[in-house]
């Protein structure tokens, strides 16, 4: 599928660029409100599926003929299906084209170093702040590896890490996990590091569960700008401002967006038109 990079999203990564963006079947977690529920769940019975094999070569021949920036690995795990991503990454870097992971960042150092040079981008769900959150919805014992792993990808190999987490009501809705999530980032990746609090949309064995208000989710946000996070968004609100992208020194308005389409963009080389700071992330 071609797809618009904010689909992923990613808001400072060359923005309004489009994207081949491959997906397979299965993930390391079974999330029981997973979004991708019917193919991040699937059993690996392909007569089940309308799959179609798409090798290394094919990829970069898709995202050529159809003037993508690069390919992204998303709608499930894309550790599932490592050695293919890998090649991939390797041919796009050969062929002038970007790649990034959409991940819940469930990879070894040593995986996330094999892949490391050839990845650009690693946009990373961290879902919740506490162990038993962690054993509760994804049957992961310790998310701290998940952590480790974020900030490698940043420090050792230089990607652009943009967070994102789901809040789910009377899960990860509580200002302990919320305030934990938004310091780690601040802390560890730095100010300048996006963070998206995204409403979740009953699916699966959480349909029962209303989806977030878009009151927790302001409230969210505002505690990521309370620590100094310079760019908290909201996602799947489309329409809300928080959606856009403003000048963390001056608060001009950069870039208005409905949904996965920009409608205003103003960066010019990389800065503000107003006040020239620059705007962090990765513009063309």
């Amino acid at each position: 599928m071609i797809s618009p990079i904010e689909k992923k999203p990613l808001f400072h990564f060359y923005p309004g660029s489009l994207w081949l963006s491959l997906g397979t079947l299965g993930c390391n977690f079974r999330c029981p409100g997973c979004q991708n529920w019917d193919i991040a769940h699937a059993k690996m019975d392909l007569n089940k599926y309308e799959t179609e094999l798409i090798t290394p070569q094919d990829s970069i021949d898709l995202a050529k003929r159809h003037n993508c920036k690069g390919i992204s690995w998303t709608y499930n795990e894309p550790t599932i299906w490592f050695e293919h991503t890998l090649d991939s990454a390797k041919l796009a870097k050969e062929n002038g084209l970007w790649a990034n992971y959409v991940t819940n960042g469930f990879i070894t150092p040593e995986a996330l170093d094999l892949i490391g040079p050839y990845l650009d981008a690693f946009r990373v769900d961290i879902k919740g702040f506490s162990d038993d959150f962690y054993k509760k919805m994804c049957h992961v014992d310790d998310f701290e590896g998940i952590l480790r792993v974020t900030k490698r990808a940043k420090k050792k190999w230089g990607m652009w890490v943009e967070i994102i987490t789901n809040i789910t009501p009377g899960y990860n809705d509580d200002e302990t996990q919320l305030k934990g999530i938004a310091s780690w980032i601040k802390n560890e990746l730095g100010e300048d590091t996006p963070w998206h609090v995204t409403q979740f949309v009953p699916h699966l064995e959480l349909s029962r569960i209303p989806a977030t208000p878009i009151s927790t989710l302001e409230k969210a946000r505002q505690i990521g700008q309370n620590v100094g996070l310079k760019y908290v968004y909201l996602g799947n609100v489309w329409g809300h401002p928080a959606e856009n992208t403003h000048c963390h020194n001056c608060r001009k308005l950069l870039i208005e967006r409905k949904g996965f389409y920009i409608s205003r963009y103003e960066i010019i080389n990389g800065r503000c038109p107003n006040c020239h700071t620059i705007i962090p992330g990765r513009f063309d």
